[in-house]
């Protein structure tokens, strides 16, 4: 007797519904803790070899999943948009039971793949690269409203170094978030403030040539606040943020490296010219396991790169790459191939040769679109080295592709 445990997940609550051979013969609601999961597990303990179909909720459906991986439970996890495919067409009523009942009866008819578990660092990986995404957002924002505060009460100081940018520069302007504030010190004060803001890494040179540059810079500077102002205190709060974020994304990144140094494919990944620590870090962490897929096609329909193909009648569109898989990894993936471009003089690859060729043939400016046939070739390649964990070779790698 087959038994399937269909799992409807919503925040808080998930509504259960128990099939035998097609047959249901159960349902219940539990709550989504650890009194509602051990129910669960009474229930799963009363079958034999179970199978439990869920959809993919976000954070919500997490904890079901790591309870069923920590019990060894087989089970398949939906995403959102195969299950409303899938079951669309059973269901005239969308209740949380009907939901459940039909990801049960499905299984039966579709006998659906159970999942494949993925060490665990994946998981942590992940969670570490999502964060580190809302840090660089969290990062643009605040040099978005630093700029458009200081334009109120110090414009000038953006000019001090080459870019206004940096944790030295963010000292300076938590120091010196108005000009009167700079104009109560000497040069000579300037200069040890400066020093001390580049946290002695500028040396007393650099210091003075930055503190002459300050002093002249707020000389000339008109500001629209008064020096108390809550504007001025809005520009220190910035500042503060931006080293702190500054500051988080580094510790980020180094935590990523480390837990990704532990799995085969880092170094697999760092093998290829123009993919480093970080962008090797941030695909791993994007991409999971890549074992789990059974071949490379099925790896870009994840990415989100396979090709949709439209035809109807005499007309035939252009095909065009899904965007239905992961942005992140889209994103992290287009960077690599612009990257290995612009190392190929002293780092060749056959990603950069493919490249190249397709710009010579093209007559126009089709850059980004070459760039994303190019990043299904690197979709394979990576595929490729990691299932057979084995390093790049250009020469090798060439003579394949001829």
């Amino acid at each position: 007797m087959e038994t399937v445990f269909g799992i409807d997940v919503s925040k808080s609550t998930s509504s259960i519904a128990v099939l035998a051979d097609t047959i249901k013969i159960k349902e219940f609601k539990i709550n989504n803790d650890l009194i509602g999961f051990e129910r669960l597990k009474s229930n799963l303990h009363s079958f034999t070899d179970p199978k439990v179909v869920f959809e993919a909720t976000g954070v919500y459906s997490r904890r079901l999943a790591y309870f069923l991986q920590c019990n060894n439970v087989s089970y398949v996890q939906l995403n959102p948009l195969q299950a409303k495919k899938e079951l669309d067409g059973l269901r005239k009523n969308k209740t949380d039971k009907n939901d459940a009942f039909h990801l049960a009866k499905t299984q039966f008819i579709l006998n659906r793949q159970m999942a494949k578990m993925q060490n665990p660092i994946y998981v942590e990986l992940l969670d570490e690269d999502r964060f580190y995404q809302e840090l660089v957002s969290d990062f643009v924002s605040e040099k978005n409203r630093l700029h458009r505060v200081l334009q109120l009460t110090f414009p000038e100081i953006e000019q001090l170094m080459s870019s206004p940018t940096g944790p030295w520069y963010w000292n300076f302007v938590k120091e010196f978030p108005i000009p009167s504030q700079v104009l109560k010190f000497n040069i000579d004060q300037l200069n040890a403030i400066a020093y001390e803001c580049s946290n002695e890494k500028g040396g007393h040179e650099k210091s003075n040539d930055i503190a002459l540059k300050l002093f002249n810079l707020a000389k000339i500077s008109f500001s629209s606040v008064n020096p108390n102002s809550l504007t001025v205190e809005q520009v220190k709060y910035h500042a503060n943020r931006l080293i702190e974020i500054d500051k988080l994304k580094k510790k980020v990144i180094k935590l990523l490296v480390k837990l990704s140094k532990k799995l085969p494919e880092y170094n697999t990944l760092c093998s290829i010219p123009g993919i480093g620590d970080i962008t090797s870090v941030f695909l791993i962490a994007e991409l999971g396991d890549i074992r789990r897929f059974s071949n490379s096609n099925k790896l870009n329909a994840y990415i989100g790169i396979d090709l949709r193909h439209y035809e109807s009648g005499n007309y035939t569109a252009s095909d065009r790459i899904s965007k239905r898989g992961n942005p992140y990894a889209r994103k992290t993936l287009y960077k690599a191939v612009l990257n290995m471009v612009s190392v190929a003089r002293y780092q060749p690859t056959h990603i950069n040769d493919y490249y190249r060729n397709k710009k010579k043939q093209s007559s126009k400016k089709e850059t980004k679109k070459i760039a994303i046939a190019s990043i299904s070739r690197l979709v394979r390649t990576i595929y490729h080295l990691v299932i057979k964990n084995e390093t790049y070779d250009y020469k090798i790698a060439s003579h394949a592709r001829h």
